[in-house]
C-alpha cells in the first residue's frame, strides 16, 4: 500500500503578522486569447494648406546609387559541426559620409549573419543524432565610391572667416631726437580688434532603399575523428570561409530650399 503524502501550502509571514497562503504556481507557460476587431467609424477631416506659394526647406535627392562591395571572411565556429542549416543575413550601416569638393562616398557597415548548423551527440555508420546551434557574428565592410550627382546639386560650402581691424591712432612724439610739434600717425597696437564669421552647412546623408547580397561558404578543414561511427560522407569543421558581393542601393540626400509655387486648386473641401 502507498502512504498519501497531503502537502500544506506554504505561508509566509506578512507585515501585519498574519499568515498568508502562497498563490498557486501557473502551468501553462504562455496563453493566447481569441478576440474579434470591430470596424471603426470616420469622418474625413478638411485639410488647410498653403495655397498662395511658400519657401520649404525639405530633403532634396542628390544621387541615387548601386555600390557594389567585394567581402572575404574567415568565420571560427565555437564548435565543430556537420552541417550549416540555415544562415540569416542583415545589412547594417554605420557611416556614409559625401566629403563635399571631393565627391566621395565613404561607406562603413557590417553583415550580421546568424549561422545555425548541426552537431553530434550519437552517430552509427547510417546516421547521427545532435543539436541546432547558432552563432551570430558581425562580418565588416568599407569602402570609398565616388558620386555622380544625377539629381540636384549640392549647395556650395561656405567656410568659417576670420578678418583683423584696427583704429587709427594720433600719438605725441616726446623724444629729443623728434620736433615738439612731430606726431606718431599710425594704427594702434594697444588692442586686438577681429570679425569672426561661421556659416554652418547643411549636411548631405544617406538613405538605404534595398541591398542583395551574393554569397558562396566554403567549409575548412572538414576531418573526420578517429574511430568516428559516421556516415561515410560526414565530416566535422569549425571554420567557414565566405566570399559575398554586396550590392546597396541608396540616395543621397540634403535638406534645402524649395519653392512652392501658388496653386488655384480649392482644398478647403478635401
Amino acid at each position: 500500500m502507498y502512504k498519501q503524502i497531503i502537502k500544506q501550502p506554504r505561508v509566509v509571514a506578512a507585515s501585519y503578522s498574519k499568515k498568508v497562503a502562497c498563490p498557486p504556481k501557473k502551468t501553462d507557460c504562455v496563453k493566447v486569447t481569441n478576440g474579434s476587431i470591430n470596424t471603426c467609424e470616420n469622418i474625413p477631416a478638411p485639410i488647410s494648406a498653403v495655397t498662395s506659394g511658400a519657401v520649404v526647406k525639405v530633403p532634396v535627392v542628390l544621387a541615387e546609387l548601386t555600390v557594389q562591395i567585394d567581402v572575404s571572411s574567415i568565420i571560427d565556429l565555437p564548435e565543430k559541426a556537420l552541417e550549416i542549416k540555415d544562415i540569416k543575413k542583415r545589412l547594417k550601416i554605420t557611416q556614409c559620409l559625401l566629403l563635399q569638393d571631393t565627391n566621395k562616398l565613404f561607406i562603413k557597415g557590417f553583415i550580421r549573419k546568424n549561422i545555425e548548423f548541426a552537431t553530434c551527440k550519437c552517430a552509427t555508420d547510417q546516421g547521427f543524432c545532435g543539436d541546432i546551434r547558432h552563432c551570430t557574428v558581425d562580418v565588416p565592410f568599407e569602402c570609398v565610391t565616388p558620386v555622380v550627382f544625377n539629381g540636384a546639386d549640392p549647395l556650395p560650402i561656405v567656410g568659417t572667416t576670420r578678418e583683423e581691424f584696427e583704429y587709427f591712432r594720433r600719438k605725441d612724439l616726446k623724444q629729443p631726437k623728434f620736433a615738439d610739434k612731430d606726431e606718431l600717425l599710425s594704427g594702434d597696437f594697444s588692442e586686438f580688434n577681429q570679425i569672426s564669421t561661421e556659416f554652418f552647412n547643411e549636411l548631405p546623408f544617406c538613405e538605404l532603399i534595398s541591398s542583395r547580397i551574393v554569397e558562396f561558404d566554403e567549409f575548412l578543414n572538414r576531418k573526420r575523428a578517429d574511430n568516428s561511427k559516421l556516415p561515410f560522407e560526414e565530416k566535422f569543421f569549425d571554420k567557414i570561409e565566405e566570399k559575398m558581393v554586396v550590392f546597396i542601393t541608396l540616395k543621397v540626400l540634403q535638406n534645402q530650399q524649395v519653392a512652392v509655387p501658388p496653386t488655384d486648386v480649392d482644398t478647403t473641401n478635401c
